[in-house]
């Protein structure tokens, strides 16, 4: 995923990352820092937003509502795809692109596509607020040089456990060649032609190499 952004990857949340798309890097696994899930039969997450820095003088930022703005007055990574998602939901801009890594196991992040920012709020959780984040997996936006659609085609993602039935399945290595680099969750039966993410029997480990090869032929 560093590859593909040209950046290292420090944050969670990385708002307009090369000017053209934002990137948010999430996880439902158990023990997870934050609270992000899916719904809509894995069409939609919902990101929950970040906690203010740990430091000296903040020791527990879990007991602290997240933040819009810094103290210095400018906005937070919060603050700023808040305002982007409400921008969209007023009608003054379109949806914000955000490319989404899922982190799935230690050390092992699966890239879940390109997804439109639609809406945000402020929810409480406990004993303090939390930004929460709306976004809707679309189809063919990865070009960013191409205008944000206004009619995208809405696409579901592989659920968590298939993908992590399928990595130890296949050995994490592609089904092909058995490289371990640049892997990609493939449908073996294309979603476009009927197949399913929600089973492993519908889902391999291919290198960027075969799955560009295969595309989307039924083999």
């Amino acid at each position: 995923m560093c590859r593909r952004e040209g950046v290292s990857l420090q944050r969670g949340m990385n708002f307009q990352l090369g000017h053209n798309h934002s990137v948010i890097l999430m996880s439902i696994r158990q023990g997870a820092p934050y609270n992000d899930r899916l719904e809509n039969d894995g069409s939609t997450i919902i990101y929950e937003g970040h906690d203010v820095p740990r430091s000296s003088q903040n020791s527990r930022p879990k007991n602290i509502d997240q933040s819009e703005f810094q103290p210095n007055g400018r906005l937070t990574d919060n603050g700023r795809f808040h305002n982007a998602a409400q921008g969209v939901k007023l009608g003054k801009r379109l949806p914000e692109r955000v490319r989404v890594y899922e982190k799935i196991k230690q050390g092992i992040w699966s890239y879940n596509g390109v997804f439109h920012l639609v809406d945000s709020w402020l929810e409480q959780d406990g004993n303090r607020h939390v930004f929460k984040f709306k976004l809707i997996a679309v189809e063919g936006e990865e070009d960013f040089t191409l205008p944000v659609s206004s009619t995208p085609k809405v696409r579901r993602i592989i659920p968590t456990w298939v993908k992590l039935e399928v990595w130890k399945r296949d050995g994490g290595k592609c089904v092909k060649c058995e490289s371990e680099k640049d892997l990609h969750f493939d449908h073996i039966i294309p979603w476009s032609k009927g197949g399913s993410s929600n089973t492993p029997d519908n889902i391999q480990l291919l290198c960027g190499k075969h799955n560009i090869e295969k595309h989307d032929r039924i083999e």
